[in-house]
């Protein structure tokens, strides 16, 4: 059986691009994009933030659903939500699709 996932809409795809548009949270996604579970403690390494400031980060990520966590004895392991980078993906297609088609009536009519 075939799941197609839900149509991504400015509206829902507004807290992701939020979400994304910060250099520090673009490292954090980074680093869990290999798709391996990661502590707060392995995020912070090497980044020069405060647990307390990678947490922020992630929580941002996470309300986007870019990100969700899992409690594994006292911490938190965070991994990436590949459904929503899928949906965003999506929804930039359509957007340079419609671009495309935008471009391509343009070159038309100038060409008439």
């Amino acid at each position: 059986m075939s799941h197609s996932l839900p149509v991504m809409t400015a509206e829902t795809a507004a807290p992701v691009f939020a979400a994304l548009g910060d250099a520090t949270r673009l490292s954090l996604l980074s680093q869990l994009c290999d798709g391996q579970t990661r502590s707060i403690s392995q995020l912070t390494h090497g980044t020069g933030l405060s647990r307390q400031g990678v947490r922020k980060h992630l929580t941002v990520l996470e309300h986007a659903r870019v990100v969700k966590s899992e409690r594994v004895g006292r911490e938190s392991q965070f991994t990436v939500r590949p459904d929503t980078l899928t949906e965003v993906r999506q929804y930039l297609d359509r957007a340079s699709q419609q671009w495309d088609d935008a471009i391509e009536r343009l070159r038309l009519m100038v060409e008439k």
